[in-house]
């Protein structure tokens, strides 16, 4: 399921003429977005860590390879992290982008019922969260992007 939904979303931002940003990797879920990406004629820029390429993780075929000395690796904990730095610079107004999680099979559900405790608890507000979205499905991720 997983698999069929993230080449559904990567076909669509390259039929769209939209560009990916990602970790550089082919492995993975990441690996098969950017590979759908780059088949429905977009762009792809990987951003990764010298020591990645020097593994050989590198997706070879990507348009352009930015290498960095140092990169969260998405996964897990990583993923959290990198996710809580958009939703803060959102959030402070630092950043004008939506922050979209891609709720496939509610996995991002309970993140999302925390950000709503942060309300009840008068620890944020939705005014704060405005911009930070979760999208079930490929038309709901294009609907936030539309706003």
């Amino acid at each position: 399921f997983f698999k069929e939904a993230v080449r559904e979303l990567g076909a669509w931002i390259g039929t769209n003429g939209n560009t990916l940003v990602y970790g550089g990797s082919k492995s993975g879920l990441m690996g098969e977005l950017a590979e759908s990406v780059l088949q429905a004629g977009g762009k792809v820029i990987g951003v990764e860590p010298q020591f990645f390429i020097d593994a050989g993780f590198v997706y070879d075929e990507i348009t352009e390879l930015i290498t960095t000395k140092d990169i969260a690796f998405p996964g897990g904990t990583g993923t959290l992290e990198e996710i809580t730095e958009v939703m803060s610079k959102v959030s402070l107004k630092h950043l004008d982008a939506p922050c979209i999680l891609y709720n496939l099979n509610g996995y991002y559900d309970s993140l999302k019922q925390l950000l709503e405790h942060m309300i009840e608890m008068d620890l944020s507000s939705r005014e704060k969260q405005e911009g930070i979205y979760f999208a079930e499905n490929l038309e709901k991720i294009q609907k936030c992007l539309a706003k």
